[in-house]
Parts: structure tokens; sequence; C-alpha cells
């Protein structure tokens, strides 16, 4: 049997690598390696990650951050704000050429 399978039943203390206890069929169990360390099982040991690779990884799990939710609403005010600006701007100047000449008494 090998150490990673080997369980420990709680309730009897048999060694087994069962679901359920052989001996009184309970199913509480904890897993010997909790205690005991397993030496590797690797004939070599890994190899390790090239710098592109972990540095992709890096990427991966800790993207860059989007800005903040203020700047993006400040942004997106300022927008609108010269949005709104430029379309009363067009609207006075329509309203302005359409309107008939005054006369003056």
């Amino acid at each position: 049997m090998q150490l990673h399978v080997a369980r420990l039943c709680l309730d009897c203390d048999e060694v087994h690598d069962r679901q359920m206890c052989p001996v009184c069929g309970s199913e509480s169990f904890a897993y010997i390696s909790r205690w005991v360390a397993a030496p590797e099982r690797r004939r070599q040991p890994r190899a390790e990650a090239p710098q592109e690779t972990a540095e992709a990884y890096r990427q991966l799990l800790a993207p860059e951050r989007p800005p903040a939710a203020l700047n993006r609403w400040m942004k997106r005010g300022v927008f609108g704000l010269a949005a709104v600006s430029i379309a009363g701007w067009v609207l006075q100047r329509r309203s302005r050429s359409s309107e008939p000449p005054r006369k003056n008494p």
C-alpha cells in the first residue's frame, strides 16, 4: 500500500486504503500522509519553469488592475458634460438662425 493513499480508521485504528474500514465498517478516517511526510514519488525532480512561463502565470494570477471606479466615472462625467454643452450650443445657433429679424420702432 502506498503512503499517499493509506488511511487510518478513527474508530478502530486500522490502516486501510478503502472508503470504508474493512474491520469495523466505519467511514471515519484520516490520511496517514497528514502526519508522515511522503517522499517524492518522481524519479527526477521537477524542472524549474522557464522565466517566460513563470511571468505568464504571474500575469494570469495577478492581472493589471483596471482603473478605479472613481476615475472611470469622472471620465464619463466629463464626456457627458461636453456632449450636453455642444448639443446646447448647436440648438442655440439653430434657434437664432430660424427666428425672423426683429424690427426696431
